[in-house]
């Protein structure tokens, strides 16, 4: 599966502006043949917007996944963003995943807040695997901070996780998490994994961008360096079953000695 990896800030603050940026990114990826585009963390209204996060959220099933469910059908690809998810007076940093005909497949909820700034906005989610099957593959999805846990990720790699898809608000001087630990996590988990980051400097924060499409043989089939950018990578499932039958980390583990992880 083609995959298109949305490296952008948008338009922080403005709904309205960063889905016509989405819709312009979703034209392009089409016509490049890709099945999936991957925006990053908070796309949806911008990531440094303080009280204004409150103020922009809205449910999973709210105005803006109508707008994209909308885009995603006409565009004929899958979708999966990133924006601040309201249940009642509960706000999420979350991120869904709508199919090609515009049905919603799966929302996220971080797990992992990081730092000060994020715990002051949302509530962390508590369930760490969330998955849907997408053109024969099984796509689990992530955010962010929570894919420098390893924990995360092999849970993930246990529940037959085929492409990990993170949308990402990681920021100086963070960047060896995009440059090292990435594709790492995808070999030693046996999966692809699509990081992908916000880019330029949003209030207090400077996104460092270095989006990537790591294969589980640890190389990255793409990497964007830090300006705003469309990449395109494809997920090969003929790869994936060699790489899984040739390296033997998951079936060579001994639960059994790991008790004290937990």
């Amino acid at each position: 599966m083609r995959t298109a990896l949305l490296q952008s800030s948008g338009r922080p603050g403005s709904v309205g502006e960063n889905l016509k940026v989405l819709d312009q990114a979703a034209g392009r990826a089409a016509v490049a043949g890709a099945g999936l585009l991957v925006a990053p963390e908070m796309f949806l209204t911008g990531y440094a917007i303080g009280g204004d996060i409150a103020r922009l959220a809205e449910p999973a099933d709210g105005d803006s996944a109508d707008a994209i469910a909308e885009i995603s059908s006409r565009h004929g690809l899958a979708v999966a963003y990133g924006y601040p998810e309201r249940d009642g007076e509960t706000v999420f940093n979350s991120a869904q995943l709508i199919s090609a005909d515009g049905t919603r497949l799966a929302n996220y909820r971080k797990t992992h807040l990081f730092g000060c700034f994020e715990r002051d906005h949302f509530t962390p989610g508590d369930q760490p695997v969330v998955q849907a099957e997408l053109d024969g593959l099984r796509v689990g999805i992530m955010i962010c901070y929570d894919v420098e846990f390893p924990e995360n990720v092999r849970a993930h790699a246990l529940a037959g996780t085929d492409l990990l898809v993170v949308p990402t608000a990681q920021m100086h001087p963070f960047q060896f998490v995009a440059e090292s630990l990435v594709p790492v996590r995808a070999f030693e988990n046996q999966m692809y994994v699509a990081y992908v980051n916000r880019v330029g400097q949003e209030g207090e924060f400077e996104f460092v961008g270095l989006s990537t499409l790591a294969g589980p043989d640890g190389i990255a089939r793409a990497r964007a360096g830090r300006v705003e950018e469309l990449l395109l990578a494809d997920v090969d499932p003929v790869h994936l079953a060699a790489s899984r039958e040739a390296n033997p980390y998951l079936k060579d583990r001994r639960p059994g000695l790991y008790g004290a992880l937990v």
